[in-house]
């Protein structure tokens, strides 16, 4: 099964944590991450991550999220599909990094992309190539 972690789920250990809804999607990312390691799931790793990454003012993040592109068994990079894909979901009102982080995971053949934006998961009915879902909806409906 492949997976795509947007941006906003990798950074969620960082959150504050005494928000239960912070904990509670922090601990189901992790336990995500550890069915990654042991192979258990395909991670999907593209450009547009290493963008926003890169980003991050704080170094300390930036540097454990990047790690996990050594996990990744597809690494996409920016193209014409991914940009044309990206251009359908802002049609949907959904955000440009958000829309190209959908594309990359879309071109992969991801069968979920896994993120804690309340408004990409609001619109994710809107698109059908892909599952949308938050950790702890992903656990539950995976039971791992």
């Amino acid at each position: 099964m492949k997976i795509y972690l947007d941006n906003c789920c990798f950074n969620r250990p960082f959150d504050d944590q005494s928000q239960l809804r912070i904990l509670l999607e922090s601990e189901a990312k992790l336990r995500i991450q550890e069915n990654i390691r042991s192979g258990a799931f395909e991670l999907v790793w593209s450009y547009i991550l290493d963008y926003e990454n890169s980003q991050n003012p704080f170094r300390e993040r930036r540097e454990q999220i990047i790690k996990w592109r050594t996990y990744s068994d597809k690494d996409i990079e920016e193209s014409e599909e991914v940009i044309n894909i990206a251009g359908m979901m802002m049609k949907h009102g959904i955000k440009k990094l958000d829309s190209l982080h959908l594309a990359c995971a879309i071109k992969a053949n991801a069968d979920y992309f896994l993120t804690t934006d309340d408004g990409v998961i609001k619109k994710a009915k809107h698109i059908k190539n892909i599952q949308i879902l938050d950790p702890i909806g992903f656990i539950k409906e995976v039971s791992i």
